[in-house]
């Protein structure tokens, strides 16, 4: 009995712990998501997530997946919130990409994280049709993810692998700009958890994130701390996608706006598949006619006084443009609060951005792939440009104005430019991009590249013109046309109007290359009339080259500054020579659509083309080259700082060294005016204008004559190896101009043109003579191509007005990684 008793009671306990064993494993069950995130920090959000600071790990909850497998679609952005500091390599504070929609796809137990590929689409209504685009076109998956835990309502996966990894492809980036090979040091790269943020509509990451290498460029060794290893931080935005409402705008070829292009394969058949969307932003009003939510750009609080105040200033500009475009609050500027991360996709931002040396400008953001719908704004402002501004103006008129607060004084002039900087890399993210005609009707837009406007009247300098202030009329037209709530008829009302008004317009891709034809379509210009812009230059150029001196730097100033302050003032006529040079073989054409009544395209006046050329061959003249013995015996040799990457940029490249050698600048000097001349373009635009019209000038013409005012005798004493540096570099261009991809017309031309310049050099002969013969000889009778005869020319210094390092274009891309839809050299 006792036997059973005992037996009962253990089956009775047996059962109670089986019991109480269910109910643990119950609890577990229902408890297992706090469990394992125990300990970790909880940041609730768009995304919730569960930063693991300990073992340097963050963790996502997600929901669960639908039935194609997509767990959660948004935006994702990835950006720079520390950069490299090198203008030449890129790579700045705030740089980035603009968006793409990104994907948490599940497929079994592996999370991809994977980029849709909107480029090409069709429509939704047909779902095989739009299968049959997507397994046409690849798509990319950007990584994968590791489920950490599977709960009742969804997943928790690991995102440290995809945070941490070189999403903006870094390591490759440096290696195609000649900064060596790096590798992803992975010890040293870790999140920040404490810059791991999530809000109702956006998540917001920093990563510390470490490049290596044994042999790094010049440009990585001379900025990073240690030269080898580059530690940047990356950062990441995960975006909720806009609310449904939003109304795509076609974009108008001649409204300026930019685009975001897709090809839409559903389109009819009478239709175009591509489809040009207008980036722009969401603006909307209640009922009481008020802005739903007003556009607001933040200037950077790090940026001291009184640059901070002219940015604010020059932002502001904008808020006539949207008045004229029917929201007077729909744009505004403030400050950003010192706690805000400038990436955070809840600011358009203004960052002030320091380079070792001075570099691009450039204003875009983030959008909505699908829609152009502008997310955020962000502009980069480089520090150093305001810096070379006062240097310029000091460099034309001397330091006697500066900090004096008056019209004239250097200071106040380039902050004057920074206004202008600001307004302009605003109005990129705003949505607009470059009209490089609108300095020929006034100072029409800020978003043309402004020279500063000074004028020689009566002896003196003229500061009156400078710069403008406010937006221009085209501003205003382009501000309506794109925020104004406007139907199509009253959009295509507007462009009329402008149309009548003669607010030309000349984009990017007519304007910025020194070979292109438009002859209203230049950068950094001045004046409606090019040739009379370009005769202004060189008078003021001449007058402070006349007087520059000790005048131009301040006391106890070295110097050998002087050598910094000359380049921009020797190269002032710089840009408006390429502008004078559109008008040879220039042809005016408009952005027009069929019935809107614009004219057709039509050639250039050809006595307008041969004013333009005989001015140009007046940069050419030696005495214009030259420069007096006062001013060359104070030009001594700088101090080289070999710890500084490329010290001597900003200067004349020196063959007789110690001494400034007026020979080599004027060699650099002509150059740029043969370059413009001579581009290959403009070489096979006069022959085809010439087989038009006969009466055309040609390139014959153009070589020609050229060459009647080049190959003359070389005046004698010292200004006669200034001729010699400019006969040279004349038969340079040529053989140049042959050795590019060029037709069969423009070589015979050339070829011509340097046995004619052989027979001139005989007559007399001479040692310079001779020697140019043998060059010319060596490329008329090569048989290959071992080696160029050609010598170069120094380098063209970046110097003014802002600084460009070539005619061609450096700014950084506007489509792979950058924000930069469209930028401005600093």
């Amino acid at each position: 009995m006792h036997h059973f008793i005992r037996l009962f009671t253990l089956f009775c306990s047996l059962c109670v712990t089986l019991m109480l064993l269910g109910c643990t494993a119950n609890t577990n069950s229902s408890s297992s998501l706090g469990d394992s995130l125990a300990g970790l920090d909880h940041r609730s959000g768009f995304i919730d997530l569960y930063v693991d600071e300990g073992q340097n790990k963050v963790l996502a909850k997600l929901p669960k997946a639908e039935e194609d497998g997509v767990i959660l679609r948004f935006i994702h952005t990835a950006r720079l919130t520390a950069g490299l500091g090198s203008n030449p390599v890129g790579l700045d504070r705030g740089w980035g990409d603009g968006g793409k929609i990104v994907v948490f796809r599940r497929y079994g137990n592996k999370i991809i994280i994977e980029a849709e590929n909107l480029t090409y689409r069709a429509s939704p209504d047909n779902p095989l049709e739009q299968r049959a685009v997507n397994e046409s076109f690849a798509r990319s998956f950007l990584a994968s993810a590791p489920i950490h835990k599977k709960v009742s309502d969804g997943l928790i996966i690991d995102l440290t692998d995809f945070l941490t990894s070189d999403v903006l492809g870094l390591v490759q980036y440096l290696k195609d700009r000649g900064q060596g090979s790096f590798t992803l040091a992975k010890d040293r790269t870790f999140v920040d958890t404490k810059n791991v943020f999530a809000f109702p509509d956006n998540v917001e990451m920093d990563v510390f994130f470490t490049l290596s290498s044994s042999d790094p460029g010049r440009e990585v060794l001379t900025t990073a701390a240690n030269g080898k290893d580059a530690t940047l931080i990356q950062h990441h935005s995960f975006v909720r996608l806009p609310e449904e409402g939003y109304t795509p705008l076609k974009s108008d070829p001649r409204a300026g706006a930019i685009e975001r292009v897709y090809f839409d394969y559903s389109a009819d058949l009478s239709a175009p598949i591509e489809t040009r969307l207008a980036r722009r932003y969401r603006l909307q009003k209640d009922e009481a006619g008020k802005t739903i939510n007003p556009i607001i750009f933040y200037i950077d609080s790090g940026v001291p006084e009184p640059m901070l105040s002219a940015l604010i200033d020059g932002a502001k500009w904008w808020e006539d443009a949207f008045t004229a475009a029917g929201y007077p609050d729909g744009y505004q500027v403030k400050v950003l609060p010192e706690d805000a991360h400038p990436l955070d996709i809840r600011y358009n931002v203004v960052q002030w951005v320091h380079r070792q040396t001075r570099g691009w400008s450039y204003g875009g953001g983030v959008s909505d792939p699908r829609t152009g719908e502008m997310l955020k704004g962000h502009v980069n402002l480089g520090s150093l440009r305001v810096r070379q501004d006062r240097m310029i103006f000091e460099g034309l008129s001397g330091v006697e104005k500066t900090d004096t607060g008056e019209a004239d004084d250097p200071v106040q002039l380039a902050l004057a430019r920074i206004r202008q900087l600001s307004a302009h890399e605003v109005g990129h993210a705003l949505g607009f991009a470059h009209n490089f005609a609108a300095s020929t009707y006034g100072k029409g837009s800020v978003m043309d590249y402004p020279a500063p406007d000074i004028r020689l009247t009566d002896g003196k300098l003229d500061f009156s013109h400078t710069y403008g202030v406010g937006v221009g009329d085209w501003d205003k037209f382009a501000a309506t046309w794109l925020y104004g709530d406007l139907t199509e008829a009253e959009r295509e009302t507007l462009i009329q109007e402008a149309l009548s008004r003669g607010l030309a317009y000349v984009a990017d891709s007519d304007a910025r290359s020194v070979g292109t034809a438009h002859p209203l379509g230049n950068i950094w210009d001045n004046r409606a009339d090019p040739i009379v812009g370009l005769k202004d230059a060189m008078a003021v150029r001449n007058y402070a080259l006349r007087n520059f001196g000790l005048r131009n730097i301040q006391d106890g100033q070295p110097v050998t500054d002087l050598n910094k302050v000359i380049v921009p003032i020797y190269l002032y006529h710089r840009y408006q020579t390429a502008a004078a040079g559109k008008l040879i073989g220039g042809v005016s054409f408009n952005y027009n659509v069929k019935g809107d009544g614009q004219p057709a395209m039509q050639t250039v006046n050809m006595t307008r083309q041969r004013e333009a050329l005989e001015t140009i061959l007046e940069t050419l003249d030696p005495a214009f080259l030259d420069i007096r013995d006062e001013t060359l015996n104070l030009l001594s040799p700088s101090l080289v700082s070999y710890s500084i990457a490329d010290s001597e940029r900003e200067l004349f490249k020196r063959s007789a060294y110690p001494v400034f050698d007026v020979t080599a600048a004027a060699d650099t000097a002509a150059d740029l005016s043969f370059d413009v001349l001579f581009h290959p373009q403009r070489a096979a635009r006069l022959i085809e204008l010439k087989r038009r019209d006969v009466s055309q000038m040609g390139l014959s013409g153009l070589i020609d004559r050229t060459h009647e005012r080049v190959m003359r005798t070389p005046p004698a004493g010292r200004q006669g190896e200034i001729a010699k540096a400019v006969q040279a570099r004349f038969a340079f261009a040529l053989m140049d101009l042959a050795e590019k991809d060029v037709s069969p017309g423009v070589k015979a031309r050339t070829d011509r043109a340097l046995r004619r310049i052989q027979s001139d050099l005989r007559k007399p002969d001479s040692g310079h003579g001779s020697w140019l013969i043998g060059q010319i000889s060596a490329h008329l009778e090569r048989l290959a191509k071992p080696q160029s005869p050609v010598t170069e020319a120094k380098p063209l210094p970046p110097g003014g007005p802002i600084g460009m390092g070539t005619w061609t274009s450096n700014e950084p891309s506007s489509g792979q990684y950058e924000t930069c839809w469209h930028c401005e050299p600093n």
